[in-house]
């Protein structure tokens, strides 16, 4: 018996006990990947699960918006000094005609001012007006509700020496046009 002790030894205990810990190594190292994919995969479904929901939010705007979206681009494909000068005959009819009076309405040729600087195509409108403080305030305030997409680029007022109530107003817009 002596003779087999230490080949019993080697292929029946140490042999079967490495075998046996590579096998412990192997699986736990497995199972490190596994949970590590795991943990991956969740938070990227998770991530995901955000994604859609924010999507989902952001479409229900969209959607809501599509009516103003469309009213946008037919109001951008007018001519716009046609469409300036209506707005401005229907706001007027509206005011106080004592308190205010539009003295010039000038469209001037090329784009100038913001215009120049971006590719987007835009045209200048020159507008200018004699009236009261407030009715001259709230006549470019309903003209701007009306036509968003007026800029204001330079602005003038000046107080009229013979009737310090009026003033001289005349403002400058970039139009934004599709």
């Amino acid at each position: 018996m002596h003779l087999y002790r230490q080949s019993i030894i080697i292929f029946g205990a140490v042999l079967p006990i490495f075998i046996a810990a590579a096998l412990i190594g192997v699986a736990s190292m497995l199972k490190s990947k596994m949970t590590l994919s795991f943990d991956n995969k969740v938070a990227t479904h998770k991530s995901f699960q955000i994604t859609s929901r924010d999507t989902r939010a952001i479409e229900t705007q969209v959607i809501g918006q599509r009516v103003h979206l469309e009213r946008w681009k037919q109001q951008l494909s007018e001519e716009t000094s046609s469409t300036v000068a209506s707005n401005l005959r229907e706001i007027s009819e509206k005011l106080p005609s004592k308190e205010i009076q539009q003295t010039a309405f000038e469209r001037p040729s090329g784009s100038g001012g913001f215009g120049a600087a971006s590719a987007q195509k835009s045209s200048q409108i020159r507008i200018a007006f004699r009236g009261t403080y407030r009715t001259l305030q709230s006549a470019f305030f309903g003209l701007e509700t009306r036509m968003p997409q007026l800029q204001l680029q330079d602005i003038k007022i000046e107080p009229i020496a013979t009737n310090p109530s009026l003033m001289n107003l005349q403002v400058t817009y970039t139009a934004w046009e599709n």
